[in-house]
């Protein structure tokens, strides 16, 4: 069985996001985000989140622009233009058009962690990718991490 995580970093501490990860032997973390350098993004801009990973828990960290909604999509749902079951569609198709599962090892998934920035799944394009996955390969356990 494949664990897949998925995590956002949002209303987390670094001590309770890190101790997350380290408690649930991630091995890789996948930022999906499209823009992982925001100053809002604290101790989880890229290049500090790589950092943090790897001295911290020994977790490497890998940044897929292909899993991350289009600029354009999330802005249209952020200004309420279009519906969460919707964006959900659009998101999908637009995983498809990509050829994320045919692009993507799914047995290397195994212990990775899906990065976003909400603090749960349930409106999170995370939650969706790894449904995806799973919808691709049966195998595949989701866990959230969140607190």
């Amino acid at each position: 069985m494949i664990k897949l995580y998925t995590i956002g970093f949002a209303k987390k501490s670094a001590e309770t996001f890190f101790n997350l990860l380290k408690n649930a032997e991630v091995k890789t973390i996948v930022d999906t985000r499209v823009n992982n350098v925001s100053q809002l993004a604290g101790f989880a801009k890229g290049t500090d989140l790589e950092f943090f990973a790897k001295e911290i828990c020994d977790i490497s960290y890998e940044h897929n622009n292909d899993f991350a909604p289009s600029k354009e999509l999330l802005t249209r749902y952020r200004q309420k233009k279009i519906s969460w079951p919707e964006y959900e569609t659009e998101y999908l198709n637009l995983l498809d058009i990509r050829k994320v599962a045919q692009k993507t090892d799914i047995g290397k998934l195994h212990q990775n962690c899906l990065l976003c920035s909400e603090h749960s799944p349930e409106k999170c394009h995370r939650r969706l990718l790894a449904e995806y996955f799973k919808h691709t390969k049966n195998e595949i356990e989701i866990i959230h991490l969140i607190t």
